[in-house]
């Protein structure tokens, strides 16, 4: 079995920061890109930011500048530094990670996700 688990979420003031902390465990042979998602409510979830084996990385317009995603391969965990946090970014955020642990081809896996509430 695969588990992502994130933590760091909370509530901050508009114009803080918070750091997210997703890590894989379980039956991992490799991982390919990983990312965090969002939805706030009412809204479909949205890529927010994702990251590939090689490093390449992709962000949402609406966070470019302000968020930055990287991964220690080490410990197979995925972060997401967000910084000039605004009232919109209240979301559940959720990490994905595509994982090979057996069989012939890589599975996407996801997270509990974590609450981010920033307040005006």
């Amino acid at each position: 079995q695969v588990q992502l688990v994130e933590s760091g979420g909370g509530l901050v003031q508009a114009g803080g920061s918070l750091r997210l902390s997703c890590a894989a465990s379980g039956k991992i042979f490799s991982i390919n890109a990983m990312g965090w998602y969002r939805q706030a409510p009412g809204k479909q979830r949205e890529l927010v930011a994702s990251t590939t084996y090689g490093g390449s990385t992709n962000y949402a317009d609406s966070v470019k500048g302000r968020f930055t995603i990287s991964r220690d391969y080490d410990k197979n965990t995925v972060y997401l530094q967000m910084n000039s946090l605004r009232p919109e970014d209240t979301a559940v955020y959720y990490c994905a990670a595509a994982i090979h642990s057996g069989g012939a081809l890589f599975s996407d896996y996801w997270g509990q996700g974590t609450q981010v509430t920033v307040s005006s």
